[in-house]
C-alpha cells in the first residue's frame, strides 16, 4: 500500500492538499495558487473546448513550475428522448415566461464526454500536465497506459467500493473517494443506478481497507482539522472544493458568492433538476422546483443543463440570480474569503 510520504513525493506536493477541478470556479491563477504553496492545483475541463482546455492548461502552467491536475468528464451519451425533452421544455416555460423570455425550441448535448473525445485525449498527451483525474466514468485501459507512458498520474472519482474496484483494477494511481456530502456533481458512473449516499469518512476508511491503491478523501473537509480526520482515517490527502470558491482568484459570479455567504449555505441541495445528473448546490429557486418534479421525467445530462443555463440566463437578464448552478457541499457555512494563498496557509497552519 502506498505511503502519505510517497504519494506525495511522487508529484512534488509538500501539503496533502488538493484543490477540486470545480467547473465554474477553479481559474488558472487558482490551481497555480495551490500549487505554488505545495499542493495540488487542478482545472476542471469537463466542459472545455479543446482550444480552450489548453489554454487552461498553458495559462496555469505559465503561472507555476509545479504539479498541475487536468480533469476529464467520462459520462455515458446522453439518452435522447425528444418527447421527454420537449415535456421539459413546456414544464420550464412558465419560468421563462415570468422573464419575458421563451424557453429554447430544443436541447442539445452541450458536454463532450472524453470517452468519445479523441482530441482531447491527443491534447492532454501533448501537454503532459502531471496529474490527469476522471470524473462520472473511466477512460479506456490503452489510455491510462498511453498517460503512465507519459509520466501522468491518473486519479479517478468513486463514491461507492464497486466503482473504486473498476478504477484500481484499470490500472488508475489513487481512487478519490467523494462523499455524499460534497458539493457538485456526484461522481456516479451510473447516474441512474441506486446511490449508497455513503458519507467522506465511511466510504474514506472503507476504501482504505479494501484497496491496495491510494485514497484521497472528498466532500464536506473545509479546515486543518477535517484535512487531519481524513488523513487519520488512511487517506493519503484530501480533495477541497467549496472552501475555494471565495477565494480572490475564483470565477464564481457574485451572486454565487453572495449566495455562499448567506443562509442558503445552511441548506444545500442534492438535485438532477438543474443538469440531468445529482448535483449537491446551494439552495435556491431552481432548487425549489426540483421538489415537485419525479427524476424519470428529467432529461439526461448534459441535455437538461442546456435548458438550466438558458432559464438562468433568462433570469438574471431579467434581475433575478436564483436559478444560478450554485454547486456547493454540506461544509459551506465554513468557507472563508480570502486569497488562494492565504488559504493555503490558514490549512497549512490548522492543520
Amino acid at each position: 500500500m502506498t505511503t502519505q510520504s510517497a504519494f506525495l513525493s511522487r508529484l512534488g506536493m509538500d501539503v496533502p492538499i488538493i484543490q477540486a477541478p470545480m467547473a465554474g470556479v477553479s481559474t488558472p491563477q487558482m490551481a497555480a495558487a495551490v500549487s505554488n504553496a505545495g499542493g495540488l492545483g487542478s482545472l476542471g475541463l469537463g466542459a472545455s473546448t479543446i482550444e480552450d482546455a489548453r489554454q487552461a492548461l498553458q495559462d496555469a502552467a505559465s503561472l507555476t513550475n509545479r504539479a498541475l491536475n487536468a480533469n476529464v468528464f467520462c459520462h455515458a451519451p446522453a439518452l435522447r428522448d425528444e418527447g421527454k425533452e420537449a415535456q421539459w421544455l413546456a414544464k420550464l416555460s412558465p419560468h421563462f415566461a415570468r422573464f419575458g423570455a421563451a424557453p429554447p425550441s430544443g436541447l442539445r448535448e452541450i458536454y463532450d464526454s472524453f470517452r468519445g473525445s479523441e482530441a482531447m485525449f491527443d491534447m492532454l498527451l501533448d501537454e503532459a500536465p502531471k496529474v490527469v483525474s476522471f470524473h462520472f466514468g473511466l477512460p479506456r485501459k490503452d489510455q491510462i497506459a498511453a498517460f503512465a507512458d507519459r509520466g501522468i498520474v491518473t486519479l479517478a472519482t468513486a463514491t461507492n467500493l464497486d466503482e473504486a474496484r473498476q478504477i484500481e483494477a484499470l490500472g488508475i494511481d489513487a481512487v478519490v473517494a467523494q462523499g455524499w456530502e460534497a458539493g457538485g456533481h456526484r461522481g456516479t458512473f451510473d447516474e441512474n443506478a441506486p446511490d449508497s449516499q455513503m458519507g467522506t469518512f465511511a466510504l474514506t476508511r472503507l476504501l482504505v481497507q479494501s484497496l491496495f491503491c491510494p485514497v484521497i478523501a472528498a466532500g464536506g473537509v473545509m479546515d486543518g482539522a477535517g484535512i487531519r480526520a481524513a488523513l487519520d482515517l488512511g487517506a493519503v490527502a484530501v480533495q477541497m472544493g467549496t472552501a475555494f470558491i471565495a477565494c480572490d482568484e475564483s470565477s464564481a459570479n457574485q451572486a454565487y458568492q453572495d449566495a455562499l455567504a448567506s443562509d442558503a449555505a445552511h441548506e444545500t441541495v442534492m438535485t438532477r433538476i438543474i443538469s440531468g445528473r445529482p448535483a449537491r448546490c446551494l439552495s435556491n429557486k431552481f432548487t425549489a422546483l426540483g421538489e415537485t418534479v419525479m427524476r424519470e421525467h428529467v432529461p439526461s445530462y448534459p441535455v437538461t443543463y442546456d435548458a438550466g443555463k438558458a432559464l438562468n440566463a433568462a433570469a438574471v437578464a431579467g434581475g433575478e440570480t436564483g436559478y444560478g448552478a450554485h454547486w456547493a457541499g454540506q461544509g459551506a457555512p465554513l468557507s472563508r474569503r480570502m486569497s488562494t494563498s492565504a488559504l493555503m496557509a490558514v490549512l497549512q497552519a490548522e492543520l
